[in-house]
């Protein structure tokens, strides 16, 4: 009878040890699962307005990427958290509409070359990146990528350092923004580019065949044309998509409305 209730004991220690360590494995799992949710937010929202200027929208930020347009370009959107600025030319720097945003609380990103030509308004509330910097800034890494020309004709519309294009990497995203420039070798160096956005326009930036061939060099999984209205010739952005597609099928060409009040 003793050595039965000894047999019980050992039974019922064994059971509540098993049971114990079950629970501390789910509540491990539970744990991991959790925080696997909260490291993993959508993807980024990409929305075009015009020309060159875009919103993103990520894990509940809303970024301006070279706003133009004034206030009303902006109707309905999100007001912005950050502002990243690429170059001093007015289709990409335009201090009217700025001065027109809630800048309450804003973060405005642009080259020293911008800078130097804001108010102080504007100024003191902007942070200088130069070419080849990265930083983190509210939860994601931003990286200045050079843009310039290569053309002897062109080398005074954007010269080497002036500019930067960025490189964002939201999560395991990362999206490039062009900016202006020609098929420079520090585009066709970029790896893992999720979204390119990539610019095509004469007599400013590139060829459709140049930008064509920069992108099946560095192969982001999508590329969207953009900044693609010229003076006065509009590039073909079919031509362009004939081109990518030809040399790497697995390269997605999107196109989206960056020219809602116009007919191209």
């Amino acid at each position: 009878m003793k050595k039965n209730i000894i047999l019980t004991a050992s039974a019922l220690l064994v059971l509540f040890t098993s049971c114990k360590e079950k629970k501390e494995n789910q509540d491990e799992k539970t744990e991991v699962e959790t925080v696997a949710v909260m490291e993993s937010p959508d993807p980024a929202k990409i929305i075009p307005i015009e020309h060159a200027t875009a919103l993103i929208e990520w894990d509940g930020k809303t970024i301006y990427v070279d706003p133009v347009g004034g206030k009303a370009a902006f109707e309905g959107q999100n007001s912005p958290d950050m502002i990243f600025i690429t170059d001093i030319h007015g289709d990409h720097f335009n201090p009217e509409t700025l001065n027109e945003l809630d800048l309450e609380g804003v973060t405005i990103i642009a080259p020293d070359a911008v800078k130097l030509q804001m108010e102080e308004n504007l100024s003191s509330k902007t942070t200088t990146m130069k070419n080849g910097e990265s930083k983190e800034m509210a939860g994601f890494n931003v990286e200045a990528i050079p843009m310039y020309n290569l053309r002897e004709e062109a080398k005074d519309f954007h010269t080497k350092g002036r500019g930067n294009g960025y490189v964002f990497t939201f999560g395991d995203e990362r999206i490039y923004f062009s900016g202006d420039t020609e098929d420079i070798p520090e585009m066709r160096a970029l790896e893992n580019i999720d979204k390119a956005f990539v610019c095509m326009n004469l007599p400013f930036t590139m060829t459709e065949e140049s930008a064509a061939d920069a992108v099946l060099e560095f192969k982001p999984k999508q590329v969207y044309p953009y900044h693609y209205r010229g003076r006065p010739e509009v590039s073909d952005v079919e031509k362009f998509k004939t081109i990518v597609n030809e040399g790497d099928n697995s390269i997605e060409v999107v196109q989206l409305d960056w020219y809602p009040n116009e007919e191209y």
